[in-house]
């Protein structure tokens, strides 16, 4: 919406600054992160009253005795990430384009979905929540809606039709057809979204991910967008693409906004109605720019949390009851660990989960870094 106000720019030059994406991208990060330091406190006073306090796993990691004082946190704190995210990008972002309300779209079906999924968890008092095949649906739903948009315009049926892959000058696979692209969009949804809500059992280390994650799709789709740079990079061109990057830029904001109240101590989780929430917005854009293989290294750290379930699970059942993992997923393997060491080094074992969340940190800012590295190794 405020892009409009650059027409109005020969009045007042400055006002020309609206037009640029990257001017807009900041500003929407600005402005989410405010926004989350302005309403986080009212947002978690709201949650507490409702009593949508976070479910207790204790049964499932019972010997890490720091996640008994979580029992009584409140969760669904994703309604603030969602809210942030999307005031931003309706302000800064330009209104008309479609793959903003496709991304939007996306993100508030996977967080509706992850909130029903936390309201059954509270009410019912365990960790089962919304069956399986209910979220499969809604990402297939999303998956459907996607290909059938971008089937509709020339221009854009590449971004579902093709397959790039990083390191690569051209197309992997080209054609792959509406059927086959949808299940495609609807492997990568799904497994972003579920990675990430995995990845959400440590104060701030799902936020912290994310939001280097964003941060490096924020430069992809910038570039995707500008037909210069994209010309250059030898990556697809995507008309209207650069409007993705106001949208990432918001997620930053949100995210770190988030992380203002959900680093530890925690004052709030996400739960699952911001983790699906944020994993099916990322994985939207990397769809819509053409970068879905990218986010298997940008997204690291949420692919080794989940394959690190697939694993423990499928040696548990072939060993019959031998654990490869301490604990899954991964982050709870390196929370033990942590401890440990601590104790063996004379200092607070309480102090294993900032250990392993910040470490995370890192290597997801690393693997961001390597993928916005991709761009120009081709």
């Amino acid at each position: 919406m405020l892009y409009y106000l650059s027409e109005w720019s020969r009045v007042w030059g400055p006002l020309n600054l609206f037009q640029y994406v990257t001017f807009r991208a900041l500003g929407g990060a600005a402005t989410a992160f405010a926004l989350s330091l302005l309403f986080g406190p009212a947002v978690i006073r709201r949650l507490a009253a409702l009593h949508l306090r976070h479910p207790s796993r204790l049964k499932d990691v019972p010997e890490l005795d720091a996640h008994y004082a979580k029992k009584n946190v409140p969760t669904m704190g994703g309604v603030l990430i969602l809210g942030t995210t999307t005031v931003g990008a309706l302000l800064w972002a330009i209104s008309t384009n479609m793959l903003v309300w496709l991304t939007l779209a996306v993100m508030w079906t996977m967080g509706i979905v992850g909130a029903v999924d936390d309201l059954l968890k509270i009410t019912a008092r365990n960790s089962k929540g919304l069956p399986g095949r209910w979220k499969l649906t809604a990402q297939a739903l999303c998956a459907v809606l996607l290909v059938a948009a971008l089937w509709q315009r020339p221009e854009w049926r590449p971004m579902a039709s093709d397959l790039a892959v990083p390191f690569w000058k051209t197309p992997l696979v080209t054609n792959l057809g509406p059927g086959l692209a949808t299940l495609f969009a609807l492997l990568v949804l799904a497994g972003c979204s579920n990675a990430v809500n995995l990845t959400d059992g440590l104060d701030g280390l799902a936020a912290g991910c994310t939001g280097s994650v964003a941060m490096s799709y924020l430069v992809m789709a910038y570039c995707a967008g500008h037909a210069v740079f994209a010309r250059y990079l030898r990556i697809p061109f995507v008309p209207g693409a650069g409007e993705l990057a106001v949208v990432c830029g918001c997620l930053v904001g949100a995210c770190l906004g988030f992380l203002w109240w959900n680093c530890r101590p925690a004052q709030v989780f996400m739960g699952d109605t911001g983790s699906l929430a944020l994993g099916g917005a990322i994985a939207t854009v990397a769809i819509l720019i053409n970068q879905e293989i990218t986010l298997i290294l940008v997204g690291g750290v949420f692919v080794v949390e989940a394959l690190s379930v697939i694993v423990q699970v499928a040696y548990f059942r072939w060993t019959g009851g031998v654990r490869l993992f301490r604990c899954a997923p991964i982050h709870h393997h390196f929370e033990w660990n942590a401890k440990d060491a601590l104790a063996r080094e004379g200092l607070d074992p309480g102090l294993a989960e900032s250990r392993v969340t910040v470490r995370f940190w890192i290597v997801s800012l690393i693997l961001a870094l390597a993928g916005i590295a991709t761009l120009k190794i081709r």
